[in-house]
């Protein structure tokens, strides 16, 4: 568990120095240059990354029961998730209506798989990774959509062509992972009868 939780200290406090640090940051892009202070954020997330997977990989070998999920919950993520994938591409996609009202909505979309993941699984290890992410997204968003406000950005007005995009990018998306990637990435097929 050490490993898994020394990860997300590191991804998620790399991912937070904007909101939380931003007087070190611009110390450090004054020190390092634009492109050393990338090459260091980059190889830190790289770095969480990699203790992550490998953290929550020894984590499930010795598996710790908290709690028993009811399978309409396991059910239930899968469409927590498929709109997770549809706002994470409405970040990236210009125009639509979910990035105009939201702002943030990759924060959005990992708040929605996180959720779904805690309502669908009930060991240590799934608790200690999808509650961190969770937490993280949730008080980074509020914290955003605050700094938002008190600098007057405004997002672009969405547009139907931008929301179908957001859409069938997320959608195919969600389905490549749920389909296939999940099982051969991680080891579990998330919708039942998957498999090979």
């Amino acid at each position: 568990m050490t490993f898994l939780i020394l990860g997300l200290l590191i991804l998620l406090g790399t991912h937070s120095v904007r909101v939380f640090g931003d007087g070190f940051r611009e110390r450090m892009i004054a020190r390092l240059g634009t492109n050393g202070w990338k090459a260091l954020y980059a190889v830190l997330s790289l770095a969480g990354l990699v203790l992550i997977v490998w953290g929550f990989g020894l984590a499930r070998q010795q598996p710790v029961s908290l709690y028993v999920p009811p399978l309409a919950l396991r059910h239930a993520n899968s469409l927590f998730t498929l709109f997770a994938f549809v706002l994470v591409a409405a970040a990236y996609v210009p125009r639509n209506h979910l990035k105009a009202w939201l702002g943030h909505p990759m924060l959005a979309g990992v708040k929605l798989w996180a959720l779904g993941h805690l309502l669908a699984t009930g060991f240590l290890h799934d608790v200690i990774l999808f509650g961190s992410f969770l937490a993280w997204a949730i008080v980074l968003f509020a914290i955003s959509r605050r700094r938002d406000r008190r600098n007057g950005v405004t997002w672009a007005r969405g547009a139907v062509a931008g929301d179908l995009l957001a859409g069938i990018a997320g959608i195919g998306a969600w389905a490549a992972f749920a389909f296939w990637a999940h099982l051969h990435w991680i080891g579990v097929a998330p919708i039942a009868g998957v498999g090979g």
